[in-house]
């Protein structure tokens, strides 16, 4: 989970409709505008690899690492290298076959420069001696690569010899040539990613790591290797081999949690020109980790792999409790959401012709990869359950006391919504609503106590922004299940305030407020508040997040006064830049209230006689003002605030186990290594 910060420009939410006069001219062929060669994709690079920010910045390297691993995955590449360079540079190796470089029969060019400059050209199309299984788009890909690239050379060890071709922008430089013998095979492709097409062009070294450490576990026994080389960066070097493969992913995935089955099941085998692999172990936490794979290519919304895979979980452990008479004639059959609580699950299917729902490939679609899934994973795990009675006993008590836990929380649920609907428009009755009824300007201040949530209440603008203050610090969600959640007052009250609903019934078209802001103290207490909170929108409203609606508000840390002129600064740099402008130093005396009132008379007099500059630094909202805590947190013309965003759900996911989770060891050592980092920190 990250956030970015958004500095609103408007004190009010407005529509603006810019309305455009049609010219009426004539639409004949003349019309028509024809893009060739590369031309599309500069035209419009989002249709291509999603956006023009960090998410598109990264794209690049995994679609050029993708052809290596298609190699690796026809079984002529062992490794791949990764080498962030200076200026800006990017070097992507593998030690594959090479990209050939004789002529190409129907483009007259190279088969290099046919595969670097034309759209849809490359090993995964047609029936020759290309790649059987293709995760990348493997002609497409690398071909958008250099479009988008402000400088590309691609060099070929093939044929005893050394082969290379610079381009500028998707333009060749020159005609490939030899430049050397070797004895080696494979590609290099040198790229430097164009400033005028991307927002950003700083590479993030974490999710490099993230995304590369997650294709060696799912191609097992190919080395990745990852360096970093870039100006103004600590050199680094990683290595990743996991011969387990997904084995291995679930038992990382799981190594901070107390587990039910110690043997980690899993299962691979080909079926139709398909290969299934299954991996997976239960744990005593409440939550799922499923992730479905296809091709290498991570499914966020799931798809066939994913829907035979529940299914078939669901009837097998159903099976085997009636038949050990676990789970009685009378009573009803476990639910798929029985069996998903603390599951952690990999689904790797491989298959030839993938049939992707949408442009990032979010969904596989292949309806005869379902059967193939069901029939595979049933069999293989109808007989571990059998062969591990102990670790399936454990399994189907996890389950059963899951169910029990569905019809608690079902009564649960069902009386807030009984509440809300009787309540109608009372709603929680700390909540201080504002008076717009339009979602997409309403915004939902969540503030710590009542003092800060009074200061709150008189700063806001009681149009468009409500306020909900929580009394303490909320329920810990990663340690409890949804009927002790909805038990709990305060989340039952942000429940019904925000009138979606809560887990598999939450319904985002119901959201009350578009704009969902944890607003706390900036101390200890105040950190770890917005934390547990940030676990609840995490584990039971991610499409809240996903959806871009929750938010974090940036009180100021400090007010710099000199005379009558006040300034606000949000982080100690700013704070020595604004004591600079007033002409002081960094080293200025600083005065807080409290400690004010603590010295003597005479004390007070010669301090004040020296101190040309007061700095207050504040710990809580309680301490502002309603003006200013309306003019340095709430007005929109002047605010600052984080949108929290989910990156990599899987990392998320460990994060926030490791820091909310009931294994302590984890997070005493991430403290330790993290300590001496921590800014701002009140003892």
């Amino acid at each position: 989970m990250t956030s970015k910060k958004i500095k609103n420009k408007k004190s009010e939410i407005k529509n603006i409709n810019n309305i455009k006069k049609i010219n009426k001219s004539a639409y004949d062929a003349e019309s028509i505008t024809v893009l060739e060669g590369l031309e599309p994709v500069r035209k419009r690079p989002g249709m291509y690899i999603g956006s023009t920010s960090g998410t598109g910045l990264h794209h690049l390297i995994w679609e050029v690492v993708d052809n290596g691993i298609d190699e690796a995955m026809a079984g002529y590449a062992t490794e791949i290298k990764v080498n962030l360079l200076a200026s800006g540079l990017v070097e992507i190796s593998d030690n594959g076959r090479g990209i050939p470089v004789g002529k190409h029969k129907a483009t007259g060019v190279s088969a290099l420069e046919t595969v670097l400059t034309k759209l849809h050209a490359g090993g995964k199309f047609g029936e020759g001696g290309g790649y059987k299984v293709s995760g990348g788009l493997h002609g497409v890909g690398v071909s958008v690569v250099n479009a988008l690239s402000e400088y590309l050379k691609a060099e070929v060890h093939r044929e005893g010899r050394i082969w290379m071709q610079e381009y500028k922008r998707g333009i060749p430089q020159k005609k490939i040539k030899p430049i050397g013998t070797s004895k080696k095979t494979g590609t290099i492709i040198t790229f430097k990613p164009d400033a005028t097409i991307f927002t950003e062009t700083e590479f993030s070294w974490g999710k490099i790591l993230d995304h590369l450490r997650q294709q060696a576990y799912l191609n097992k026994g190919i080395t990745i290797l990852i360096s970093d080389q870039r100006q103004g960066h600590r050199p680094k070097k990683f290595r990743f081999h996991f011969e387990g493969g997904i084995k291995s992913y679930v038992k990382t995935l799981n190594h901070n949690k107390t587990v039910k089955n110690e043997t980690i099941f899993y299962i691979e085998k080909d079926i139709n020109n398909s290969n299934i692999e299954v991996a997976l172990q239960y744990n005593d936490e409440y939550n799922e980790m499923v992730l479905p794979f296809a091709n290498n290519i991570y499914n966020a919304e799931g798809g066939t792999h994913l829907a035979g895979f529940r299914t078939a979980l669901t009837r097998t452990l159903n099976s085997y409790a009636r038949a050990q008479n676990i789970l009685k004639e009378k009573e009803e059959n476990l639910t798929g959401e029985d069996v998903r609580e603390g599951l952690t699950s990999i689904i790797s299917v491989k298959l030839t012709d993938p049939q992707f729902e949408g442009q990032t490939k979010g969904k596989l679609g292949n309806a005869e990869i379902k059967t193939y899934v069901e029939q595979v994973f049933n069999e293989s795990f109808s007989n571990f359950l059998q062969e591990h009675p102990k670790g399936a006993e454990a399994i189907i008590g996890k389950c059963i006391l899951s169910a029990q836990a569905r019809m608690a929380a079902r009564t649960a649920r069902a009386t807030i919504l009984r509440k809300g609907a009787l309540e109608g428009m009372t709603l929680p009755g700390k909540l201080a609503d504002c008076s717009s009824r339009k979602p997409e300007e309403c915004e939902l201040y969540i503030v710590e106590g009542d003092s800060a949530g009074g200061s709150a209440k008189q700063a806001r603008n009681r149009k468009f922004q409500a306020i909900l203050p929580l009394r303490g610090k909320i329920l810990n969600v990663e340690r409890a299940r949804l009927d002790k959640m909805l038990a709990n007052n305060e989340i039952k009250n942000l429940v019904i305030a925000l009138g979606t609903n809560i887990d598999d019934q939450l319904n985002l078209s119901k959201l009350r407020y578009h704009r969902v802001i944890i607003m706390t103290d900036a101390d200890v207490d105040g950190s770890h508040i917005r934390t547990l909170l940030l676990t609840l929108f995490f584990r039971h409203f991610t499409s809240l997040i996903e959806n871009g609606h929750l938010y974090i508000a940036q009180p100021p840390l400090y007010q710099i006064k000199k005379g009558t002129v006040a300034k606000y600064a949000y982080s100690d740099a700013e704070k020595k830049k604004i004591i600079k402008e007033f002409g002081g130093q960094s080293s200025e005396i600083e005065i807080e209230p409290e400690e004010e009132n603590n010295e003597d008379e005479e004390d007070k007099k010669d301090l004040k006689k020296s101190i040309k500059i007061n700095i207050q630094r504040y710990k809580g909202l309680g301490e502002m003002n309603p003006e200013q805590l309306w003019e340095t947190t709430m007005n929109p013309e002047q605010r600052i605030m984080k949108q929290i965003t989910i990156d990599e759900a899987a990392r998320a996911d460990e994060t926030f186990d490791m820091l909310m989770g009931g294994d302590v060891l984890p997070r005493k050592h991430f403290i330790q290594t993290h300590a001496k980092t921590v800014t701002n920190l009140d003892i």
